[in-house]
């Protein structure tokens, strides 16, 4: 095996943690905050918008199913990477940002954005930033969409998301068995 790290945040990361957790090859998924700058931030500081932070999602990966590249592409085709904030919430705290490990990552990172510039209409904002500081968020964020289906931002913006997911990247997916 061979685990990996990735951190990203497009949108809420009840989104990116709804994404993340259906991809082949991913072990664990990790709402959180981080690229701010207060220390152990909550999730009222961080939706407040005086911390700095984004909502991000950290996601261990084992890199011989699914490569680094892979799971950035699935991310950056799963929001609006145009856009500063995400539609639905407005608010820094959106922002897509990718926060890398190492360098390896970091190049990664950048080539891709490279690649998906003439994909996109507008310009791509994703902020590419080292990781500095991840912080948990609190445990009621875990698993949210799949724990809350019916709650009225689950189904209309989460739902639609996932369904995209299925369409675009089904070659990429655990079994629905494993989810």
């Amino acid at each position: 095996m061979n685990k990996q790290t990735a951190t990203i945040g497009g949108g809420c990361f009840w989104c990116v943690e709804a994404i993340m957790t259906r991809i082949n090859g991913v072990e664990k998924v990790q709402s959180g905050y981080a690229g701010g700058h207060t220390p152990a931030p909550s999730y009222r500081e961080v939706c407040e918008g005086r911390t700095g932070h984004a909502e991000v999602t950290q996601v261990t990966f084992d890199a011989d199913v699914i490569s680094y590249k892979d799971l950035l592409s699935i991310f950056m085709t799963s929001h609006d990477p145009q856009r500063s904030t995400a539609k639905a919430a407005m608010g820094t705290q959106y922002r897509s940002i990718i926060l890398y490990h190492d360098a390896e990552q970091k190049t990664v990172a950048e080539m891709l954005l490279s690649e998906l510039k003439d994909v996109f209409p507008d310009p791509i904002v994703t902020e590419i930033v080292p990781l500095e500081k991840f912080f948990p968020a609190e445990e009621y964020h875990d698993n949210y969409y799949d724990r809350n289906t019916e709650a009225a931002y689950c189904s209309a913006v989460i739902a639609p998301k996932v369904a995209k997911l299925r369409a675009k990247h089904a070659d990429k997916l655990k079994p629905v068995a494993a989810l």
